[in-house]
């Protein structure tokens, strides 16, 4: 695992041992920075749910992000986040905060909000629809705030109608995910594989 591109390019980054994180593949990153390149800018802050070793949110600030907020709860994962973070210079940019997500959410409510945030939680699991549930009622996702979410390809995103997002992009790959959402400025989207919904991307 390496840091794609930016300041920090070809950086190998450490990740925790076992299976208890997942770390997102280098192909599928780089895909997924394309994607995200026009929306990092150097005001930009990151917020980076269910870090793992911390390799999103630090490929973020490699290309140009002004700070990232890393959240995780796992311990090893948390001595990952900091020795990576550390290796690529970004420590005076970026923030640590270990503990569930739902409760870092609670304790960053009066902050401006982010411009994007990912999350990558464990799949299956429902976690996701907690966090975007909660986003739903925060300032911490504002109006132009892009939300990325990883999930299995069998997650169920019906419920996403009933929150106030569009889905603004669906990224298939072979066994994961990523759904793109920004809060609803008119009717909803409908989601299509790989599709340039909003004609934003």
């Amino acid at each position: 695992m390496r840091v794609i591109a930016g300041s920090a390019r070809r950086l190998l980054l450490k990740a925790p041992p076992g299976y208890e994180t997942r770390p997102t593949s280098d192909k599928i990153k780089e895909t997924l920075f394309n994607m995200l390149m026009p929306y990092i800018y150097t005001d930009t802050v990151f917020l980076d749910l269910y870090s793992g070793s911390g390799g999103i949110g630090i490929e973020a600030l490699s290309r140009g992000a002004k700070g990232a907020v890393f959240v995780e709860n796992s311990k090893q994962a948390l001595s990952c986040i900091k020795e990576n973070i550390n290796k690529t210079g970004f420590a005076d940019r970026s923030e640590i905060i270990g503990t569930d997500v739902l409760t870092a959410l609670h304790r960053m409510e009066g902050r401006e909000h982010f411009d994007i945030i990912f999350m990558d939680p464990p799949y299956e699991m429902g976690y996701e629809k907690a966090v975007l549930e909660y986003l739903a009622a925060s300032k911490l996702a504002g109006e132009n705030t892009l939300i990325i979410t990883e999930a299995s390809v069998n997650t169920d995103f019906d419920y996403v109608d009933r929150l106030p997002f569009d889905i603004v992009k669906y990224k298939k790959y072979k066994n994961n995910c990523h759904l793109f959402l920004k809060r609803r400025a008119g009717k909803g989207r409908e989601q299509g594989e790989e599709s340039n919904i909003s004609g934003e991307f």
